[in-house]
């Protein structure tokens, strides 16, 4: 049985001015995630500047993977644009 593992973090970007230097940080968020082996896609505020949500899915057979794999995503987050996030949640769909 498949295990879908669906993370939503929302980021506050104070120091983007612009929406092109939001979608720069962005961009550098989600290319240092490509070796977590997760599917990532910008979902809200895509009109805001300071303030962006990101969806994160990653699936395996075993729950305990999934969860490890989206707290390593959220870590990365926080290491790369630390302070940033402002919310996280995880979902399980079996």
């Amino acid at each position: 049985m498949s295990i879908v593992g669906l993370l939503t973090v929302e980021l506050h970007l104070p120091d983007a001015q612009s929406l092109k230097a939001k979608r720069m940080v962005l961009r550098r968020v989600k290319d240092r995630l490509k070796k977590f082996n997760v599917a990532i896609a910008e979902t809200e505020y895509q009109d805001l500047w300071q303030r962006a949500a990101l969806s994160v899915v990653a699936v395996s057979n075993d729950t305990a993977a999934v969860d490890e794999a989206l707290a390593k995503v959220v870590n990365e987050i926080e290491r790369v644009e630390p302070g940033t996030v402002t919310r996280t949640q995880i979902e399980f769909l079996t």
